[in-house]
């Protein structure tokens, strides 16, 4: 097949109704996934340096008068301040690792790490917009924007992987000043890039966590006897007649990738999760609601 053949009308309709077929699911199970969440009566929104008004308040001591509403003041017998929402507070942004490993998923009855990653990432957004929040993918130039409409251009985003590396590693475009982020990944891919990128975010006051989405059989290996190992794009292939003999190295490989991860973490001032493919998603769904509601 010829390069040119790769962007005909016909093959992009075809990975467009692909797409537009996928996505109703990924929105259903996200909203499915966030009503389990209780929301806060208020959401999280607040005070502070922005363009869209929250709300009045009563003027008190020490208070600029340049700062008092003097048309809502006009209406009443005292004086009154406008109010803006915080808006770098307000915004959350989310990366979503689509490489090749992600795909991955050791049983049919479970999903794959980069769906569950997606309903995660979806179901957080879904909780993030009924919050009165913006939210935005980190991949896309894009600002990050609230409401259903933005909803739903962020899964079609998210459904709409091509060219998928081996392994991927976080490439934010869009990293608006003072917001909270989440980065759903294997992260077995190089660690340094992962370094780099929390250590520009912390450089921009954005704070958030790191989440390792794994399946069960990569974290127990229960392999033995001949087994060829393949990666998903099949591009990297090992065979080996005593599978068991490489659990140990494996695992601390594992345990140690975890640990350097989880030290990257705190050094930002970010956190760190491990969620499994074979356990339900609510559990690091609450997590994560917890974890940026506290900063």
């Amino acid at each position: 097949m010829s390069e040119l053949s790769l962007h005909t009308p016909d093959t992009l309709r075809s990975r467009s109704e692909a797409v537009a077929a996928s996505m109703p699911a990924l929105l259903a199970d996200a909203q499915h996934l966030a009503a389990s969440v209780l929301l806060g009566v208020h959401g999280r929104k607040r005070a502070g340096t922005g363009d869209e008004f929250w709300q009045y308040r009563p003027a008190e001591a020490g208070d600029s008068y340049r700062a008092i509403d003097w048309r809502r003041s006009a209406r009443s017998d005292g004086h009154f301040l406008r109010q803006t929402e915080w808006q770098a507070a307000q915004a959350v942004m989310l990366g979503v690792d689509d490489a090749a490993s992600m795909t991955y998923s050791g049983s049919k009855s479970r999903p794959s790490k980069l769906r569950r990653a997606q309903t995660l990432a979806m179901a957080l957004a879904v909780i993030a917009v009924r919050g009165g929040e913006r939210v935005g993918l980190t991949h896309l130039a894009e600002p990050p924007r609230g409401g259903q409409a933005q909803l739903m251009r962020m899964a079609a985003a998210l459904m709409d992987g091509d060219d998928r590396p081996e392994y991927g590693e976080p490439k934010p475009q869009m990293m608006p000043s003072g917001a909270r982020a989440v980065f759903f990944s294997d992260f077995l891919g190089e660690p340094s890039a992962i370094e780099t990128v929390l250590g520009r975010s912390a450089d921009r006051g954005v704070k958030g966590a790191l989440v390792m989405v794994l399946d069960p059989d990569e974290e127990a290996f229960p392999f033995d006897g001949r087994t060829l190992f393949e990666s998903m794009s099949g591009a990297i292939r090992f065979e080996t007649l005593k599978a068991k003999s490489l659990r140990e190295e494996y695992l601390g490989r594992l345990a140690a990738r975890k640990d350097a991860l989880q030290a990257m973490a705190r050094r930002t001032g970010w956190q760190f999760h491990v969620h499994h493919t074979d356990g339900p998603a609510e559990p690091a769904l609450l997590w994560l609601y917890q974890v940026l509601e506290r900063q």
